[in-house]
C-alpha cells in the first residue's frame, strides 16, 4: 500500500508542475487570441488524446516535460500551393474544410486545382474546376483534411507571430511565473500547516557531556543564554556555545512551567560543544507570519538554486552532482514517505526549480525564447524564425543528450549501490 501511495505522489508531482508550467503559456496565449494547437503533458508516443474546441489536450508516454504547440511558432505542418489539385466543402459560398486526397469520396465537394489560394491573410481560393475559375472566401476556423486528419488553419492574426512582443513574452513567461506562484503558495501552505518555531527545545543530552553534567534534560527549554533571551533562534544559540568553549555559561530553562538556572562548561572541541540535541517547538502562524515565513523559505532557496546553476556555468561540478529522472523519482519517493509536510515543501522547492530553470538563456528553454524576443525589441525586427527555430532544435537535442547521460549515470549509482 505505501509503495503504491508513493508511485502516486510521484507521478502527482511531475502531472502537477509539468501542467501548471504549461497551463501559465496556454492561458496567455489564448488571451492573446493566438491558436493553440496542443497542450501536451509529456514527449513521445500520445498515450491519451482528445480535442476540446480549437485545441487537443495529449498526455505522451515519456514523462520529461511538455509544451503548447501554438500556430506560427514552427512552420506550418500542411501546407497547399498552386497546381494542386484539391477538394472543398462549402457552408453556403464560404469553404469549411479543404481536402488534400481521397478525391472520390468528397461526393459533396467541389474538386478543382488551386490557381491562388492565401491562408493567412485575404483568406480566400481561386480554383479551375473543370476549365471555370471560381473563388470562394475561407472560414477563419476551416479545417485541411489530409488522410482524415484534421488540421485548423491559422489566419495570420491567430499567429504567434502576429502578436506583440509584450503578448509573445507574457505568453512565455507566464510558464515559469506559474511555477513560482505555485512555489509560493506550498511553501506558505507548509507553514501554516506547521507553523513557526516559537521556543528551542532538548530534544536528547549525550552521556556523560557538559549537559547531562549539568543537569539539562530532553524536553527542557531552553529561555537565556549569558543574559541573552534565545527565542526561537537555535542559530544564535549554536554561535554562544561556539563562542564559549572552556568558559562557564549560565542557562535559563524552563522544566514544568519552572524555571532553573544552570551553569554550563562547553568543552574545547570542535569550537566548543555542550552535547545536546536541539528541536525546535512550532505554535501555529498567523497570517502575516505564514506569508513572510513563505516568502522568506522561498528567497532562501532560489539564492541557493541559482548558486548552483552559477557551478553549472563555470563548470564548477561533477556528473555525479547533477540529477536526472531516475534520482528525482528516487528522492521524491523518501520526501514521500518522511511525511505530508516534506512532500509538499519538495514539491514547492521542485516547482521553484522548474521554474528558474527554465528561464535560463539556454536554446530551447523559455528563457532562451525571451531572449530572442529582446533581440527583436532591439531590432525592430524579428530574428528569421528558420534560423531561430534551428538553434531551438539544436539546443533541445543538448538537453535530451545531457539528460540521457544523467540517467544513464543515475542507473549505474543505484545498480553499484
Amino acid at each position: 500500500m505505501a509503495m503504491l501511495q508513493n508511485v502516486f505522489q510521484i507521478v502527482l508531482l511531475f502531472f502537477v508542475l509539468v501542467t501548471i508550467h504549461e497551463w501559465g503559456h496556454f492561458y496567455f496565449a489564448k488571451r492573446a487570441g493566438i491558436l493553440v494547437r496542443e497542450f501536451a503533458i509529456g514527449f513521445g508516443p500520445k498515450l491519451i488524446s482528445f480535442k476540446r474546441g480549437e485545441t487537443r489536450y495529449t498526455l505522451r508516454l515519456l514523462p520529461i516535460g511538455g509544451f503548447v504547440r501554438m500556430a506560427g511558432e514552427d512552420p506550418e505542418i500542411v501546407q497547399i500551393n498552386p497546381g494542386q489539385r484539391v477538394a472543398v466543402a462549402l457552408d453556403g459560398n464560404t469553404v469549411s474544410h479543404i481536402y488534400l486526397n481521397d478525391f472520390d469520396k468528397r461526393s459533396d465537394s467541389l474538386v478543382g486545382v488551386v490557381e491562388d489560394i492565401d491562408l493567412e491573410r485575404r483568406l480566400s481560393v481561386k480554383l479551375d474546376v473543370d476549365g471555370e475559375m471560381m473563388q470562394f472566401p475561407v472560414h477563419p476556423q476551416a479545417m485541411m483534411v489530409s488522410k482524415d486528419r484534421e488540421t485548423q488553419i491559422a489566419p495570420w492574426d491567430r499567429q504567434f507571430g502576429s502578436k506583440t512582443v509584450g503578448q509573445r513574452a507574457l505568453a512565455i513567461f507566464a510558464g515559469p511565473a506559474m511555477n513560482f506562484i505555485l512555489a509560493f503558495v506550498l511553501f506558505v501552505s507548509v507553514v501554516f500547516v506547521a507553523g513557526v518555531p516559537d521556543k528551542i527545545k532538548i530534544r536528547s543530552t549525550e552521556p556523560g557531556a557538559p549537559a547531562e553534567k549539568a543537569g539539562l534534560q530532553a524536553n527542557d527549554i531552553v529561555l537565556v543564554i549569558n543574559n541573552e533571551r534565545i527565542g526561537a533562534d537555535g542559530a544564535k544559540l549554536k554561535d554562544l556555545i561556539r563562542e564559549s568553549a572552556n568558559q562557564p555559561m549560565v542557562w535559563i530553562i524552563e522544566r514544568n512551567n519552572e524555571q532553573l538556572r544552570k551553569e554550563i562548561t562547553p568543552v574545547d572541541k570542535d569550537g566548543g560543544l555542550v552535547g545536546v540535541t536541539l528541536i525546535s517547538e512550532n505554535r501555529e502562524a498567523s497570517f502575516i507570519e505564514g506569508i513572510t515565513h513563505g516568502w522568506n523559505t522561498m528567497t532562501t532557496l532560489t539564492a541557493a538554486i541559482l548558486h548552483g546553476f552559477a557551478d553549472m556555468v563555470t563548470l564548477q561540478f561533477e556528473l555525479d552532482d547533477l540529477g536526472g529522472p531516475v534520482r528525482i523519482v528516487e528522492f521524491t519517493s523518501e520526501q514521500a514517505s518522511a511525511g505530508l509536510i516534506q512532500y509538499i515543501s519538495w514539491v514547492a522547492a521542485m516547482s521553484l526549480y522548474l521554474g528558474l530553470f527554465n528561464l535560463l538563456p539556454f536554446p530551447a528553454l523559455d528563457g532562451s525564447r525571451l531572449v530572442f524576443l529582446g533581440f527583436e525589441a532591439l531590432r525592430g525586427k524579428p530574428v528569421d524564425p528558420s534560423r531561430e527555430s534551428m538553434v531551438h532544435f539544436v539546443g533541445f537535442a543538448m538537453l535530451m543528450l545531457l539528460m540521457l547521460a544523467v540517467t544513464y549515470n543515475d542507473i549505474l549509482r543505484l545498480i553499484q549501490g
